[in-house]
């Protein structure tokens, strides 16, 4: 039987139509002894510790089962009733991803709240925005400096009251073991029980608000429905089904390390809606910087991440693994082994030979250092670069591209465990409909494909109903063909005659050069991914003659490459960006980009820049995507003198 035949004839305890309060409450019947949440210790000033939960010791873990879990949640339900949410509520969640964020999530959508998500690095006109726009009538904060952004603003917002994860010296806020403590005296197991019951699937679960990379923030307006028809498809996709046989699944055995935004739908419908619903343990990392020791401790089974987060993990393996030029020779030769066995259709003895020789030397290492049981990790939120991807798959770490946005819950399609195929993302998941308006694709695009390409249409129960309060908006995100309303993603793709999409590029985003050529600068950055010289690099052109980059250097490479030659490089890394031997060696890193490129997409000159694009200096979204006008405004010199020659 075809895989896509057995997604959609299977059915499980997890598959059901059912509210999201009402599928934890399931799960936490069928999984009530084993572990739900891991949390760590040393890191927060909780007040949920001691009284309800015990401390977990510094630098390790702490289990919550899923009976325990029930009980918080019920009673951090019953304490925001308490405290005056009622049915329609948004509230907002403003915190990192942390255990803390989920209990509060659950129980806040049990009480008949709409969950407003806050990103934790949000500034104050941020917070104003997301809250006074959703009309939160709460906010539960994480600490301190959340809390302070929250009261520079709360002048302008309508909030009843402010409720805190950890202790904080504001004697007005209302600490969260109260609202446990206010919902344990509260708690009436036939007055939750009718709450569950008075949710629809139609109800509002949560707004979403989108990036505003492209403009002002809009909410996208999800539904139990939503969400919980995309758990219904990713667990169809990746659940225990009979025809796997010895295939990895998603179950009450999985394990996972969260990271991601629980604030982004990407973290919030794969790393906690599907894991919880099918009994899988989820442990919060302490931040994306200590993920290694966070997989060391956790030994996880899985997990979902962006882009970004598999290119500074792969560049730590890489340079961990290249202390030395004997080791670093060893590295690059296993790497490319391992890339051609994953390519080869049938890989002779030869090269299995050879594979299973770079697997004892390097591979068994790097998985090892993952927590020895990753069985394969789900990448979202932009677009992976083939070649990294393939590199993962040759090391025996499977990187399962998908594709998604926030308005489709976010899954649209995703790489099966059985089938996948480095480059594209997947074909879509169980009924979803897909197709494209050939309209938007450039003859280029065109031209290469050997599908159909143009702007990405799609069908399904995960797609939302519309922006929160922006008619105008939603309208112009939905376009009608033969009577069926279809929504417009923006992104350009190729549809594959095998139902696999290949993901091109943003339609925002391509770049019109003055020659009438287009050109999609994602794929070309995507290129330098497993380059060790270049950390970043932003292409650009729009409406110039030819493409050029900014390029962000990858300094700890570059002083290997010095040492290794006996190049003497400045220590300070502007310096080092204007020495014109690190400018020849980056050349090279560009030259074989360009050799894959048609002659207009290549890169004619470039810029060396000190500073890495990242959150902190507003270069990147919270889930890391390039925010590209900003890249524009913050090297405008830089590109204004590459074009002035």
């Amino acid at each position: 039987m075809d895989f896509r035949e057995a997604e959609r004839q299977y059915e499980d305890e997890v598959v059901g139509e059912t509210t999201l309060p009402r599928m934890f409450e399931d799960a936490a019947a069928r999984y009530t002894d084993q572990p739900a949440q891991g949390y760590k210790g040393g890191i927060y000033r909780r007040t949920l510790t001691p009284d309800v939960l015990p401390p977990a010791p510094d630098g390790d873990y702490e289990n919550v089962t899923y009976g325990e879990l029930r009980d918080i949640v019920r009673n951090l339900a019953a304490g925001f009733r308490d405290l005056g949410v009622a049915e329609g509520d948004r509230v907002g969640l403003f915190a990192h991803t942390r255990m803390e964020w989920a209990q509060c999530d659950f129980a806040l959508l049990a009480a008949g709240a709409a969950v407003t998500t806050v990103y934790a690095s949000s500034s104050p006109r941020q917070v104003e925005h997301l809250l006074g726009d959703s009309e939160a009538t709460a906010v539960v904060v994480e600490g301190e400096e959340e809390l302070a952004r929250v009261r520079e603003v709360e002048d302008r917002l309508d909030l009843e009251f402010v409720v805190t994860m950890d202790q904080v010296a504001d004697e007005n806020a209302i600490p969260l073991s109260d609202v446990y403590e206010r919902g344990r005296d509260a708690y009436d197991r036939e007055t939750y029980e009718s709450w569950l019951a008075d949710r629809d699937l139609d109800d509002l679960a949560s707004l979403i608000y989108t990036s505003g990379t492209t403009g002002m923030p809009k909410g996208v307006a999800l539904t139990h429905a939503n969400f919980r028809a995309n758990v219904n498809q990713c667990r169809k996709r990746f659940g225990p089904r009979p025809d796997k046989t010895d295939l990895p699944a998603i179950t009450e055995d999985s394990r996972v390390v969260s990271y991601l935004p629980l604030a982004h739908v990407f973290e919030r419908l794969s790393g906690h809606f599907l894991m919880f619903a099918s009994g899988a343990h989820v442990c919060y990392a302490e931040s994306p910087d200590t993920l290694r020791e966070d997989f060391t401790l956790c030994e996880p089974t899985s997990g979902t991440s962006v882009p970004r987060v598999y290119e500074k993990l792969f560049d730590a393996v890489r340079e961990q693994a290249t202390e030395s030029p004997t080791k670093e020779r060893i590295f690059e030769w296993a790497t490319e082994v391992g890339r051609q066995y994953h390519e080869a259709d049938d890989p002779g003895l030869s090269l299995r030979v050879r594979r299973a020789l770079a697997d004892k030397l390097v591979f068994e290492k790097v998985r090892d250092a993952l927590g020895g049981n990753v069985d394969f990790f789900i990448s979202g939120g932009g677009s992976l670069s083939a070649e990294l991807c393939a590199l993962y798959h040759g090391m025996g770490l499977p990187i399962l591209e998908g594709y998604g946005l926030t308005e489709t819950s976010p899954v649209v399609s995703v790489n099966p465990p059985e089938r996948p195929q480095v480059g594209t993302i997947g074909p879509p998941v169980p009924d979803t409909d897909v197709r494209v308006d050939e309209s938007i694709a450039s003859p280029q695009q065109r031209d290469r494909a050997d599908g159909d390409v143009g702007e990405l249409l799609v069908r399904g129960p995960q797609v939302f109903d519309g922006y929160w309060g922006l008619e105008d908006e939603t309208e112009q995100a939905f376009t009608e063909i033969e009577g069926q309303e279809w929504f417009r993603t923006g992104d350009v793709v190729e549809i594959r005659s095998d139902d696999y999409v290949r993901f091109l590029e943003r339609a925002k985003q391509i770049l019109t050069l003055s020659t009438g050529k287009n050109v999609a600068p994602g794929p070309i950055e995507d290129a330098f991914a497993a380059s060790p010289l270049v950390e970043q690099a932003m292409v650009v052109g729009n409406n110039r003659k030819f493409v050029s980059a900014v390029i962000v250097p990858n300094f700890t490479g570059v002083r290997k490459w010095a040492d290794a030659e006996d190049v003497d490089v400045p220590d300070d890394k502007a310096a080092m960006c204007r020495d014109d031997r690190v400018e020849a060696r980056i050349q090279q890193e560009v030259d074989d980009v360009n050799d894959d490129l048609e002659d207009y997409e290549q890169i004619k000159r470039f810029r060396l820049v000190p500073t890495e694009f990242t959150e902190e200096n507003d270069l990147l979204t919270p889930t890391m995507k390039k925010k590209r006008r900003n890249i524009l405004d913050a090297f405008a010199d830089e590109i204004g003198t590459i074009y002035a020659e």
